[in-house]
């Protein structure tokens, strides 16, 4: 499978659905503390990695 950005896009944002709703359904906080802070929290993170990821799969091919 080939990844391309709209595939990735939609990865990450699914990953990040399926945690939100995990902890959502869990009940572990409360759910306007997940959506306003943990989600947010987990876009970003994910988002850093992807383009670290990225850029050290750019640098292996390169060398």
């Amino acid at each position: 499978m080939e990844f391309d950005l709209p595939k990735t896009i939609a990865l990450l944002v699914g990953l990040v659905a399926l945690g939100t709703a995990a902890l959502v359904g869990m009940g572990v906080m409360a759910t306007s503390t997940v959506l306003m802070m943990v989600t947010p929290a987990m876009l970003v993170f994910g988002a850093v990695c992807l383009a670290i990821g990225i850029k050290h799969g750019e640098y292996r091919a390169l060398n």
